[in-house]
Protein backbone atom coordinates (compact mmCIF):
# COMPACT_ATOMS: atom_id res chain seq x y z
CA UNK A 1 0.00 0.00 0.00
CA UNK A 2 2.98 2.22 0.63
CA UNK A 3 4.59 1.87 -2.70
CA UNK A 4 0.89 2.59 -4.72
CA UNK A 5 0.97 6.05 -2.12
CA UNK A 6 4.10 6.73 -3.21
CA UNK A 7 3.41 6.58 -6.84
CA UNK A 8 0.66 8.35 -6.76
CA UNK A 9 2.72 11.07 -4.43
CA UNK A 10 4.95 11.38 -7.47
CA UNK A 11 2.01 11.20 -10.07
CA UNK A 12 0.22 14.22 -8.74
CA UNK A 13 3.91 16.29 -8.37
CA UNK A 14 4.93 15.15 -11.72
CA UNK A 15 1.22 16.20 -12.85
CA UNK A 16 1.89 20.10 -11.43
CA UNK A 17 5.11 20.54 -12.74
CA UNK A 18 3.88 20.12 -16.46
CA UNK A 19 3.45 23.37 -17.26
CA UNK A 20 1.86 22.31 -21.06
CA UNK A 21 -0.59 19.65 -19.27
CA UNK A 22 -2.18 22.34 -16.65
CA UNK A 23 -4.21 24.91 -19.23
CA UNK A 24 -5.26 21.09 -20.02
CA UNK A 25 -6.73 20.37 -16.92
CA UNK A 26 -7.96 23.87 -15.83
CA UNK A 27 -8.03 26.32 -18.52
CA UNK A 28 -9.87 23.77 -21.48
CA UNK A 29 -12.56 22.37 -19.31
CA UNK A 30 -13.89 25.86 -18.56
CA UNK A 31 -13.63 27.35 -22.40
CA UNK A 32 -15.39 23.89 -23.47
CA UNK A 33 -18.46 24.09 -21.20
CA UNK A 34 -18.95 27.80 -21.74
CA UNK A 35 -18.47 28.26 -25.56
CA UNK A 36 -19.92 24.56 -26.78
CA UNK A 37 -22.92 25.23 -24.40
CA UNK A 38 -24.04 28.33 -26.24
CA UNK A 39 -22.39 27.24 -29.37
CA UNK A 40 -23.63 23.85 -29.67
CA UNK A 41 -27.35 24.40 -30.77
CA UNK A 42 -30.00 23.10 -33.20
CA UNK A 43 -32.14 26.43 -32.50
CA UNK A 44 -32.37 28.24 -35.49
CA UNK A 45 -33.13 32.14 -34.96
CA UNK A 46 -32.24 35.53 -37.35
CA UNK A 47 -33.85 33.22 -40.70
CA UNK A 48 -33.56 36.06 -43.00
CA UNK A 49 -37.08 36.38 -44.13
CA UNK A 50 -37.98 38.25 -47.69
CA UNK A 51 -40.99 38.24 -49.48
CA UNK A 52 -42.79 38.92 -52.62
CA UNK A 53 -46.33 40.62 -52.26
CA UNK A 54 -48.12 40.48 -55.47
CA UNK A 55 -51.62 41.25 -53.78
CA UNK A 56 -50.68 44.56 -51.47
CA UNK A 57 -53.82 43.80 -49.56
CA UNK A 58 -54.99 44.32 -45.55
CA UNK A 59 -54.63 40.33 -45.77
CA UNK A 60 -51.09 39.79 -47.41
CA UNK A 61 -50.01 42.52 -45.33
CA UNK A 62 -51.65 40.83 -42.32
CA UNK A 63 -49.80 37.75 -42.85
CA UNK A 64 -46.36 39.44 -43.15
CA UNK A 65 -46.74 41.04 -40.16
CA UNK A 66 -47.01 37.53 -38.65
CA UNK A 67 -43.38 36.96 -39.60
CA UNK A 68 -42.64 40.41 -38.01
CA UNK A 69 -43.83 39.12 -35.03
CA UNK A 70 -42.30 35.75 -34.70
CA UNK A 71 -38.95 36.07 -32.74
CA UNK A 72 -37.19 34.05 -35.00
CA UNK A 73 -37.83 35.97 -38.50
CA UNK A 74 -36.16 38.75 -39.32
CA UNK A 75 -38.34 40.44 -42.03
CA UNK A 76 -35.59 42.50 -44.17
CA UNK A 77 -37.06 43.48 -47.78
CA UNK A 78 -40.24 43.40 -50.26
CA UNK A 79 -39.04 42.20 -53.42
CA UNK A 80 -40.54 43.08 -56.63
CA UNK A 81 -39.82 40.31 -58.35
CA UNK A 82 -39.28 36.45 -58.00
CA UNK A 83 -35.99 36.89 -60.16
CA UNK A 84 -34.59 39.40 -57.50
CA UNK A 85 -35.30 36.93 -54.97
CA UNK A 86 -33.58 34.18 -56.06
CA UNK A 87 -30.59 36.45 -56.46
CA UNK A 88 -30.52 37.13 -53.42
CA UNK A 89 -30.86 34.10 -51.79
CA UNK A 90 -27.98 32.79 -54.61
CA UNK A 91 -25.58 35.30 -52.83
CA UNK A 92 -26.76 34.30 -49.03
CA UNK A 93 -28.82 37.33 -47.98
CA UNK A 94 -31.68 35.85 -47.67
CA UNK A 95 -32.74 32.46 -45.71
CA UNK A 96 -36.53 32.55 -46.55
CA UNK A 97 -38.43 34.02 -49.21
CA UNK A 98 -42.78 34.05 -49.58
CA UNK A 99 -44.41 34.36 -52.65
CA UNK A 100 -47.81 35.74 -51.91
CA UNK A 101 -49.92 35.44 -55.41
CA UNK A 102 -51.88 37.94 -57.06
CA UNK A 103 -55.95 38.26 -55.90
CA UNK A 104 -55.09 36.69 -52.60
CA UNK A 105 -57.33 38.70 -50.35
CA UNK A 106 -60.20 38.47 -53.30
CA UNK A 107 -59.51 34.37 -53.55
CA UNK A 108 -60.00 33.52 -50.01
CA UNK A 109 -63.00 35.02 -49.77
CA UNK A 110 -64.77 33.58 -52.90
CA UNK A 111 -62.91 30.36 -53.16
CA UNK A 112 -61.70 29.64 -49.49
CA UNK A 113 -58.74 28.32 -50.68
CA UNK A 114 -55.20 30.09 -52.10
CA UNK A 115 -52.12 28.58 -52.46
CA UNK A 116 -48.12 30.46 -51.36
CA UNK A 117 -45.12 30.15 -52.65
CA UNK A 118 -41.99 29.62 -50.49
CA UNK A 119 -38.71 28.60 -51.49
CA UNK A 120 -35.92 28.00 -48.72
CA UNK A 121 -32.44 28.38 -48.76
CA UNK A 122 -31.58 24.20 -47.96
CA UNK A 123 -27.84 24.47 -47.80
CA UNK A 124 -27.99 23.41 -44.25
CA UNK A 125 -30.60 20.74 -44.44
CA UNK A 126 -31.54 20.47 -40.44
CA UNK A 127 -31.67 24.21 -40.54
CA UNK A 128 -34.08 24.50 -43.34
CA UNK A 129 -36.32 21.68 -41.82
CA UNK A 130 -36.70 23.47 -38.82
CA UNK A 131 -37.53 27.03 -40.70
CA UNK A 132 -39.62 24.99 -42.57
CA UNK A 133 -41.74 23.62 -39.35
CA UNK A 134 -41.72 27.77 -38.48
CA UNK A 135 -42.82 28.77 -42.01
CA UNK A 136 -45.52 26.17 -41.35
CA UNK A 137 -47.02 27.20 -37.78
CA UNK A 138 -46.96 30.57 -38.32
CA UNK A 139 -48.93 29.64 -41.68
CA UNK A 140 -51.23 27.83 -39.99
CA UNK A 141 -51.71 30.30 -37.00
CA UNK A 142 -52.43 32.42 -39.59
CA UNK A 143 -55.16 30.60 -41.45
CA UNK A 144 -57.08 29.73 -38.53
CA UNK A 145 -57.39 33.30 -37.75
CA UNK A 146 -58.77 33.85 -40.96
CA UNK A 147 -61.44 31.16 -41.17
CA UNK A 148 -62.30 32.55 -37.97
CA UNK A 149 -62.78 35.88 -39.55
CA UNK A 150 -64.75 34.72 -43.11
CA UNK A 151 -67.21 32.75 -41.15
CA UNK A 152 -67.90 36.06 -39.35
CA UNK A 153 -68.46 37.68 -41.73
CA UNK A 154 -70.56 35.07 -43.53
CA UNK A 155 -72.43 34.02 -40.97
CA UNK A 156 -72.46 37.02 -38.12
CA UNK A 157 -74.84 34.73 -35.92
CA UNK A 158 -72.74 32.28 -35.99
CA UNK A 159 -69.52 31.47 -33.42
CA UNK A 160 -67.02 29.66 -35.19
CA UNK A 161 -65.99 25.88 -32.16
CA UNK A 162 -62.29 26.17 -31.83
CA UNK A 163 -60.55 23.42 -29.46
CA UNK A 164 -57.44 25.38 -27.81
CA UNK A 165 -54.41 22.66 -26.67
CA UNK A 166 -52.61 23.44 -23.49
CA UNK A 167 -49.21 22.22 -23.59
CA UNK A 168 -47.07 20.76 -20.80
CA UNK A 169 -43.45 20.26 -20.90
CA UNK A 170 -41.97 18.17 -18.67
CA UNK A 171 -38.18 18.19 -17.70
CA UNK A 172 -37.73 21.56 -19.90
CA UNK A 173 -40.56 23.94 -18.71
CA UNK A 174 -39.05 26.39 -20.35
CA UNK A 175 -37.51 24.76 -23.97
CA UNK A 176 -34.03 25.83 -23.38
CA UNK A 177 -31.76 24.11 -24.86
CA UNK A 178 -28.68 24.56 -22.56
CA UNK A 179 -30.73 22.24 -20.30
CA UNK A 180 -30.41 19.76 -22.79
CA UNK A 181 -26.95 20.45 -24.20
CA UNK A 182 -25.13 21.25 -20.70
CA UNK A 183 -25.11 17.49 -19.18
CA UNK A 184 -23.86 16.31 -22.58
CA UNK A 185 -20.79 18.88 -22.51
CA UNK A 186 -20.22 17.90 -19.00
CA UNK A 187 -19.59 14.42 -20.49
CA UNK A 188 -17.29 15.34 -23.31
CA UNK A 189 -14.96 17.79 -20.69
CA UNK A 190 -14.61 14.51 -18.24
CA UNK A 191 -14.15 11.91 -21.47
CA UNK A 192 -11.49 13.89 -23.28
CA UNK A 193 -9.66 15.57 -20.06
CA UNK A 194 -9.57 12.06 -18.55
CA UNK A 195 -8.35 10.15 -21.68
CA UNK A 196 -5.99 12.32 -22.76
CA UNK A 197 -4.21 13.06 -19.67
CA UNK A 198 -3.78 9.62 -19.13
CA UNK A 199 -2.75 8.51 -22.36
CA UNK A 200 -0.11 11.33 -23.06
CA UNK A 201 1.34 10.60 -19.32
CA UNK A 202 2.13 6.85 -19.58
CA UNK A 203 3.54 7.67 -23.02
CA UNK A 204 5.71 10.22 -21.31
CA UNK A 205 6.88 8.08 -19.55
CA UNK A 206 8.50 6.43 -22.58
CA UNK A 207 9.68 9.18 -24.28
CA UNK A 208 11.72 10.34 -21.27
CA UNK A 209 12.88 6.92 -20.32
CA UNK A 210 11.68 7.23 -17.01
CA UNK A 211 9.43 3.66 -18.03
CA UNK A 212 12.61 1.55 -18.43
CA UNK A 213 13.59 2.40 -15.00
CA UNK A 214 10.04 1.60 -13.47
CA UNK A 215 9.96 -1.53 -14.64
CA UNK A 216 13.29 -2.64 -13.47
CA UNK A 217 12.25 -1.92 -9.88
CA UNK A 218 10.47 -4.49 -7.63
CA UNK A 219 6.92 -2.76 -8.25
CA UNK A 220 4.21 -5.06 -8.91
CA UNK A 221 2.32 -4.38 -12.09
CA UNK A 222 -0.89 -3.72 -10.41
CA UNK A 223 0.63 -1.04 -8.28
CA UNK A 224 1.90 0.61 -10.66
CA UNK A 225 -1.12 1.10 -12.85
CA UNK A 226 -2.83 1.51 -9.81
CA UNK A 227 -0.41 4.51 -8.59
CA UNK A 228 -0.53 6.30 -12.32
CA UNK A 229 -4.14 5.99 -12.88
CA UNK A 230 -5.46 7.12 -9.59
CA UNK A 231 -4.27 10.70 -9.86
CA UNK A 232 -6.73 10.94 -12.85
CA UNK A 233 -9.37 9.39 -11.28
CA UNK A 234 -9.47 11.91 -9.05
CA UNK A 235 -8.67 14.90 -11.79
CA UNK A 236 -11.75 13.29 -13.48
CA UNK A 237 -13.86 13.79 -10.42
CA UNK A 238 -12.99 17.14 -9.62
CA UNK A 239 -13.42 17.74 -13.08
CA UNK A 240 -17.32 17.09 -12.71
CA UNK A 241 -17.84 18.94 -9.60
CA UNK A 242 -16.14 22.01 -11.70
CA UNK A 243 -18.36 20.97 -14.45
CA UNK A 244 -21.77 20.76 -12.36
CA UNK A 245 -20.60 23.73 -10.14
CA UNK A 246 -20.60 26.14 -13.49
CA UNK A 247 -23.74 24.26 -15.00
CA UNK A 248 -25.75 25.67 -12.09
CA UNK A 249 -23.93 29.12 -11.66
CA UNK A 250 -23.81 30.09 -15.44
CA UNK A 251 -26.61 27.90 -17.31
CA UNK A 252 -28.98 27.80 -13.77
CA UNK A 253 -29.43 24.11 -15.52
CA UNK A 254 -31.36 22.02 -12.87
CA UNK A 255 -30.47 19.07 -11.12
CA UNK A 256 -33.07 17.24 -9.69
CA UNK A 257 -31.98 13.81 -8.91
CA UNK A 258 -29.44 12.51 -6.44
CA UNK A 259 -25.91 14.06 -6.85
CA UNK A 260 -24.38 10.88 -4.91
CA UNK A 261 -26.21 8.83 -7.47
CA UNK A 262 -24.45 10.79 -10.59
CA UNK A 263 -20.86 10.62 -8.39
CA UNK A 264 -21.17 6.84 -8.25
CA UNK A 265 -21.82 6.51 -12.01
CA UNK A 266 -19.12 8.75 -13.04
CA UNK A 267 -16.28 7.03 -10.47
CA UNK A 268 -16.90 3.93 -12.70
CA UNK A 269 -17.20 5.45 -15.42
CA UNK A 270 -13.86 6.77 -15.70
CA UNK A 271 -12.05 3.53 -15.45
CA UNK A 272 -13.36 2.65 -18.18
CA UNK A 273 -12.04 5.58 -19.76
CA UNK A 274 -8.96 5.29 -17.84
CA UNK A 275 -8.65 1.87 -19.01
CA UNK A 276 -9.33 3.16 -23.05
CA UNK A 277 -5.92 5.54 -22.20
CA UNK A 278 -3.40 2.78 -20.62
CA UNK A 279 -4.74 0.26 -23.18
CA UNK A 280 -3.63 3.13 -25.86
CA UNK A 281 -0.81 4.49 -24.12
CA UNK A 282 0.82 0.76 -24.38
CA UNK A 283 1.01 0.64 -28.02
CA UNK A 284 2.26 4.31 -29.20
CA UNK A 285 5.16 5.61 -28.12
CA UNK A 286 4.90 8.99 -28.53
CA UNK A 287 2.52 11.36 -27.20
CA UNK A 288 1.27 12.69 -30.78
CA UNK A 289 0.10 8.99 -31.49
CA UNK A 290 -1.44 8.33 -28.17
CA UNK A 291 -3.16 12.22 -28.78
CA UNK A 292 -4.47 11.47 -32.89
CA UNK A 293 -5.77 7.47 -32.19
CA UNK A 294 -7.66 9.04 -28.96
CA UNK A 295 -8.81 11.45 -30.73
CA UNK A 296 -9.62 9.46 -33.46
CA UNK A 297 -11.97 7.06 -31.03
CA UNK A 298 -13.59 9.66 -29.35
CA UNK A 299 -14.78 11.35 -32.34
CA UNK A 300 -16.69 8.21 -33.76
CA UNK A 301 -17.65 7.95 -29.97
CA UNK A 302 -19.02 11.56 -29.51
CA UNK A 303 -20.93 11.49 -32.52
CA UNK A 304 -22.81 8.24 -32.05
CA UNK A 305 -23.11 8.64 -28.29
CA UNK A 306 -26.94 10.15 -29.20
CA UNK A 307 -25.51 13.79 -28.01
CA UNK A 308 -26.37 16.18 -31.07
CA UNK A 309 -28.14 13.68 -32.79
CA UNK A 310 -31.16 11.31 -31.88
CA UNK A 311 -30.09 7.46 -32.00
CA UNK A 312 -33.26 6.24 -32.94
CA UNK A 313 -32.91 8.38 -36.23
CA UNK A 314 -29.46 6.43 -36.85
CA UNK A 315 -29.30 3.33 -39.54
CA UNK A 316 -29.65 -0.14 -37.69
CA UNK A 317 -26.73 -1.10 -37.55
CA UNK A 318 -25.16 2.51 -36.59
CA UNK A 319 -27.52 2.16 -33.19
CA UNK A 320 -26.25 -1.84 -32.94
CA UNK A 321 -22.64 -0.26 -32.96
CA UNK A 322 -23.70 2.58 -30.01
CA UNK A 323 -24.32 -0.35 -27.40
CA UNK A 324 -20.80 -0.96 -27.12
CA UNK A 325 -20.25 3.13 -26.22
CA UNK A 326 -19.95 3.76 -23.26
CA UNK A 327 -20.02 7.74 -24.13
CA UNK A 328 -23.45 6.96 -24.92
CA UNK A 329 -24.76 5.13 -21.56
CA UNK A 330 -22.89 8.67 -19.56
CA UNK A 331 -25.10 10.93 -21.70
CA UNK A 332 -28.25 9.07 -21.18
CA UNK A 333 -27.08 8.90 -17.31
CA UNK A 334 -26.44 12.63 -16.75
CA UNK A 335 -29.82 13.55 -18.69
CA UNK A 336 -31.72 10.91 -16.55
CA UNK A 337 -30.23 12.13 -13.11
CA UNK A 338 -30.29 15.61 -13.58
CA UNK A 339 -33.47 16.50 -15.92
CA UNK A 340 -35.30 13.85 -14.97
CA UNK A 341 -34.42 12.97 -11.24
CA UNK A 342 -34.05 9.07 -12.18
CA UNK A 343 -32.94 7.10 -9.06
CA UNK A 344 -30.88 3.74 -8.95
CA UNK A 345 -33.15 1.44 -10.15
CA UNK A 346 -33.88 3.39 -13.48
CA UNK A 347 -30.29 3.59 -14.70
CA UNK A 348 -29.11 0.57 -13.34
CA UNK A 349 -28.79 -1.15 -16.84
CA UNK A 350 -26.71 1.66 -18.24
CA UNK A 351 -24.89 1.13 -14.37
CA UNK A 352 -24.06 -2.66 -14.90
CA UNK A 353 -22.73 -2.16 -18.74
CA UNK A 354 -20.62 0.36 -17.61
CA UNK A 355 -19.08 -1.23 -14.92
CA UNK A 356 -18.52 -4.44 -17.79
CA UNK A 357 -16.78 -2.13 -19.61
CA UNK A 358 -14.40 -0.82 -17.12
CA UNK A 359 -13.84 -4.76 -15.94
CA UNK A 360 -12.82 -5.35 -19.95
CA UNK A 361 -11.08 -2.55 -20.39
CA UNK A 362 -9.36 -2.25 -17.76
CA UNK A 363 -8.70 -6.45 -18.01
CA UNK A 364 -7.23 -5.86 -21.53
CA UNK A 365 -4.96 -2.54 -20.52
CA UNK A 366 -3.16 -4.52 -17.68
CA UNK A 367 -2.91 -7.14 -19.90
CA UNK A 368 -1.73 -5.59 -23.10
CA UNK A 369 0.81 -3.62 -20.14
CA UNK A 370 4.73 -5.08 -20.80
CA UNK A 371 6.45 -4.81 -17.10
CA UNK A 372 10.45 -6.61 -17.52
CA UNK A 373 12.77 -6.94 -14.02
Amino acid sequence: MKTILYIIQKEFKQIFRNKGMLPIIFVLPLLQLVILSNAATFEVKNIKFGYIDHDHTSTSRALIEKFNASTYFDVLTDFPSEKLASSEMLKGKVDVVIEIPHYFERDLQKEKYNKLGVTINAIDGAAAGVENVYVTQILQSFNQQIKTDLLQISDKGVQPISIATIPLFWYNKTLNYKTFMVPGILVLLVTMITLFLSGMNIVREKEIGTLEQINVTPIKKSQFIIGKLFPFWVIGMGLLTVGLTLAKLIFNVPMIGSLALLYLYTSIYILVILGIGLFISNFTDTQQQAMFIAWFFTVIFILMSGLFTPIESMPEWAQIVTEFNPIKYFVEVMRMVMLKGSGFTDILPQLIKTLLFAIVMNGLAVWSYKKTS
